[in-house]
Formats: structure tokens, sequence, C-alpha cells
């Protein structure tokens, strides 16, 4: 496996392990991860919150680590990255809000370049129009986002991932060993 410089687009409140559990394996394997936050630089951090999944009709939210940004928002070109990940929590709730962000994701789709988005990750995908024809997962309570959006929500077990193209999406962080082995593999095409 080539070492690929990889974006992460994440923010206050960005769920825990969805966040440092992708950032630490993708590098533990060869890669160069940059994690960036609008209105932030490199060595400022976000929130995380841990979800977890306790029986209660949705998940609950901890409290979770501070997370330090490598790199810098703003100046970032999306050509120098070959591939995007998303991380979930609620961070995508309002980085969707974004038009930078947004841009940001379609040059990923554009360009064809490999993309792992996680839980919530498919809010900030829907709000960049990319989801159209596209079979996506995600947390649940995304389902009408990813149909509005046009693509098709594919309901998988908490544990179990999808890939679409260059597309890869899982419902929440049980699914680190299949979404993560999935991308893996679009990362060596």
């Amino acid at each position: 496996m080539s070492g690929k410089k990889i974006l992460m687009i994440t923010g206050d409140f960005t769920e825990d392990y969805e966040t440092m559990v992708p950032f630490q394996a993708l590098q533990a394997v060869g890669h160069t991860v940059h994690a960036v936050c609008p209105d932030k630089k490199a060595g400022d951090t976000v929130a995380t919150a841990i979800h977890d999944f306790e029986g209660d009709q949705t998940y609950t939210e901890k409290p979770g680590h501070r997370f330090a940004l490598n790199a810098d928002f703003e100046g970032l070109d999306p050509a120098d990255y070959d591939a995007l990940v998303v991380p979930g929590g609620r961070a995508p709730e309002y980085l969707r809000l974004n038009q930078d962000v947004q841009k940001l994701v379609r040059h990923f789709f554009e360009a064809t370049k490999p993309v792992a988005a996680i839980c919530h990750g498919a809010q900030l995908l829907a709000a960049a129009g990319v989801l159209e024809g596209r079979r996506c997962s995600a947390y649940p309570a995304c389902q009408p986002e990813v149909e509005l959006a046009g693509g098709t929500f594919a309901s998988i077990e908490v544990d179990q991932a999808v890939t679409d193209a260059n597309l890869v999406t899982a419902p929440a962080w049980p699914a680190h060993p299949a979404w993560l082995a999935q991308f893996f593999k679009l990362l060596d095409q």
C-alpha cells in the first residue's frame, strides 16, 4: 500500500471514535492524514463526543477527548489530496452549511477520488449534492436526507459498510473494521 495524502474534514462535537480511529489507523499503514476544520488552524483542537448504543431509542452522548487538528482549512487545495474522510457526530450538521466545505466535498466526487463517510457524515454529502444515484449508508436518522438528496439509503447492520464506486459509508463506529477495510481497498486502486 503506497502512502496517500488524505484529507479529513471535522469540527466541534465530531464523534470521538469516528475521528480518532480512522485518523490513527490510516497513519499506521503509511498514509498522511490532514485533519482540518473551517475557522481553525493546525494546532487548534475540536471537542469530540462519544456516542454509545445503550438500549435507548437513539444513541447517548458523552464528552470525548480534545482532537488536535494538524493542518489549516484556509488555503488548502483539494487537488493536493488523494482521498477524503468525513467522520460523523454533530459536526456534519453545521459543517454542511459552509459553502467552502461543500465545494471541497464536491471536488472529491468530481475527480472520482476515494471518499469514506460514516454516521452523520452523510449529512455533509447530501448538502454537497453528491448522493444522486448513490447507495449510501449512514446513521438511520439520516435516511431521509440521503433519499431527499437522490441517494438510495443502504439499511445495513451497524457493524457493516457499503461501497458504491468511490464512496464507502457505514452507519456508525461499530463498523470500523468493515468500513476501513473497504476504504483501504479503494486507496490501493
